[in-house]
């Protein structure tokens, strides 16, 4: 695990972009993380609220404003209401609904990174993932490049990395929603410095089962295959035959995977969700996440349960999506 969030972290301090963090009045924790993240210089970190009332918070965890910290008000609210209400008003936002809008830590750290004033956001301590994410799919959708928004995670057991997807954002994906997040997802890998070995999942391997259920993940798989056909991958299949060698050569013996999966690709919300939070909670592996891919900019959700080094981990992630992205 080290050995990857090294990597994560050397190539975050090369060049640290600004991460806004709206949470700052509201969790101590992310002044926490704000401690790790300057001293090892991951990310540019700024604080969201008023300066009286972050400069207790500062002194408190020894932190001090200058080239890798910066404290950011709500001066901005009215020309961010503005901006809004004009890129909202094919739904109706008007101006007043704009600037209440505004006085929300989301929306308005969403406005900052939509400005270019920050490079990427980081929310979810004390907020669900809809009230983090929403604001971004409003704003920052990709329109070229990633078939849809969608959430992953790393889990990490030693020095195996993984990525489930989609943990976070689409409930119950079609067959091309659900082809678009593998290829996503593999895009992203190679992007971190993963290759890409994807599982489409079921609770069928290799048309075991009949259902409806199975017929939409090998369509799926077709739709990926059809795509990328250079891209590694297998589905429908069941989780033991994509992890664990042995079970693959009984099971899906002509598998490409051979057990040797590290993208699992869930066929539902329900699925993903459900299952990195057994793999953390049984097997002890890291989760870091969800990290969203598909957006212009990035906007990471933090879990509820995060501890402070979980923030400054993601924000070493997003700093290398932030770089990525320019």
């Amino acid at each position: 695990m080290q050995n990857f969030l090294s990597k994560i972290k050397t190539k975050a301090s090369s060049n640290p972009q600004r991460i806004i963090f709206p949470e700052a009045l509201l969790d101590e924790r992310i002044l926490q993380a704000a401690q790790l993240i300057v001293t090892e210089k991951l990310a540019k970190v700024f604080l969201l609220g008023d300066r009286l009332r972050l400069e207790p918070l500062l002194n408190q965890y020894d932190l001090v404003e200058g080239e890798f910290l910066e404290c950011v008000d709500w001066r901005y609210k009215d020309q961010f209401a503005a901006t809004y209400a004009e890129l909202r008003k094919h739904k109706h936002v008007t101006l007043s609904e704009a600037t209440s809008l505004m006085t929300d830590v989301n929306h308005y750290g969403t406005m900052l990174v939509y400005e270019g004033m920050v490079d990427g956001m980081i929310s979810g301590t004390t907020f669900t993932t809809a009230q983090t994410v929403r604001p971004a799919l409003e704003l920052l959708v990709a329109k070229d490049d990633f078939a849809r928004v969608s959430g992953f995670f790393f889990l990490v057991m030693d020095e195996k990395v993984y990525m489930f997807a989609d943990c976070a954002i689409n409930i119950d994906p079609s067959p091309e929603d659900l082809a678009g997040i593998a290829l996503d997802t593999a895009k992203t890998a190679k992007q971190f410095g993963i290759i890409p070995k994807v599982a489409m999942l079921s609770f069928s391997t290799h048309s075991s089962a009949t259902h409806p259920l199975v017929e939409k993940v090998k369509l799926a798989t077709s739709l990926v295959k059809s795509k990328a056909p250079d891209l590694l991958i297998d589905g429908d299949i069941q989780v033991d035959a994509a992890m664990v060698p042995s079970v693959a050569s009984k099971k899906a013996p002509n598998s490409p995977l051979q057990g040797d999966a590290n993208i699992l690709i869930f066929p539902s919300l329900e699925a993903g969700n459900i299952g990195y939070k057994l793999v953390e909670r049984l097997a002890g592996a890291k989760a870091i996440g969800p990290i969203l891919q598909g957006l212009t900019r990035p906007v990471n959700d933090l879990s509820r349960g995060c501890n402070f080094m979980d923030i400054a981990n993601l924000a070493a992630i997003t700093t290398v999506q932030a770089q990525l992205s320019k």
